[in-house]
């Protein structure tokens, strides 16, 4: 019981962390640094953290089968998440972001069927509709899609993130069965980091840093420390205990906390738009997660 209260705290602790990190991350872009030169700060700080702080346990040695996997983790768990996540809070707005990642205890629940078979009911199939109908409601209410600066792309790119991150969830879960959440998270930084340094570093040596306030290097530290190395641990550690849909239904709490933060700071506004997307989505993972069957029920 004490391992499982551990599990949820750990989790709640994840996802206040992000509900702040929506606004904290909208503010540093683009005005002070594009979202690459961002990506590459936060993944090698937190890869330097993690091996830091795994010299202070007993070394696992971790065998070459696992190793590929991290690597694959890493692909949806930083490379992939990273880009896409920081490239659409660029281009949309905190509130946005955070009713779309909403999706993601939709797509875990779409992952773990086709990966670990999981059963989808009909209960699930209607949250599946519900949430993809909220998702491409917001995503298409600016227009059209295009490659100019607009937030209908902006939350084309982090619905896939929300995807990844899923997926990403799924496929770590039997990892942290086998090792602790510092080894998990050290070694998928560090394929992470591989992964991005082509994507990245050209922009980050071009960054004017000199210019850069300090409030806003407050900002930067809190997506590293923070958002990064403290809120994946977390959620990591969480799974060591509890599912991947589980822990992923607790993100039901980043809409209203990058609500509250972003209207207190007037760095966002709430519009219908927004009200009848989550209506949506929210209704989907009620489907999903919480609604029982009949015969369920009995």
């Amino acid at each position: 019981m004490k391992k499982l209260f551990g599990a949820h705290l750990a989790v709640i602790g994840a996802n206040v962390i992000f509900g702040i990190n929506y606004v904290v991350a909208k503010g540093i872009m683009p005005d002070y640094l594009l979202p690459r030169p961002i990506i590459f700060l936060r993944v090698v700080g937190a890869s330097i953290i993690f091996w830091l702080v795994s010299l202070m346990f007993p070394r696992e040695k971790v065998t070459r089968k696992d190793l590929v996997s991290l690597a694959i983790c890493a692909i949806f768990g930083v490379a992939v998440n990273q880009i896409l996540f920081f490239e659409g809070l660029n281009l949309t707005t905190p509130i946005n972001a955070s009713i779309i990642m909403v999706t993601i205890p939709i797509m875990v629940m779409v992952f773990a069927h086709f990966i670990i078979g999981d059963k989808i009911n009909s209960n699930k199939l209607i949250g599946i509709l519900f949430g993809f109908i909220g998702a491409a409601y917001l995503i298409l209410q600016g227009g059209s899609i295009s490659l100019g600066i607009n937030t209908s792309l902006g939350n084309l790119f982090v619905f896939l993130n929300a995807s990844s991150y899923a997926l990403f969830l799924v496929l770590v879960k039997p990892l942290l069965k086998k090792y602790s959440a510092i080894t998990v998270m050290k070694w998928v930084f560090t394929f992470g980091f591989i992964y991005i340094l082509p994507f990245t570093f050209k922009l980050l040596i071009a960054s004017d840093f000199d210019t850069i306030p300090v409030n806003i290097w407050m900002s930067i530290v809190y997506v590293v420390i923070f958002t990064t190395v403290l809120a994946y641990f977390l959620n990591n550690f969480s799974l060591r205990t509890i599912t991947p849909t589980m822990n992923s239904a607790y993100i039901y709490a980043q809409p209203l906390i990058a609500t509250i933060i972003s209207l207190w700071a007037t760095k966002d506004r709430l519009t219908y738009v927004e009200v009848v997307a989550a209506f949506f989505i929210f209704t989907g993972v009620y489907f999903v997660n919480f609604r029982k069957g009949k015969k369920a029920a009995t």
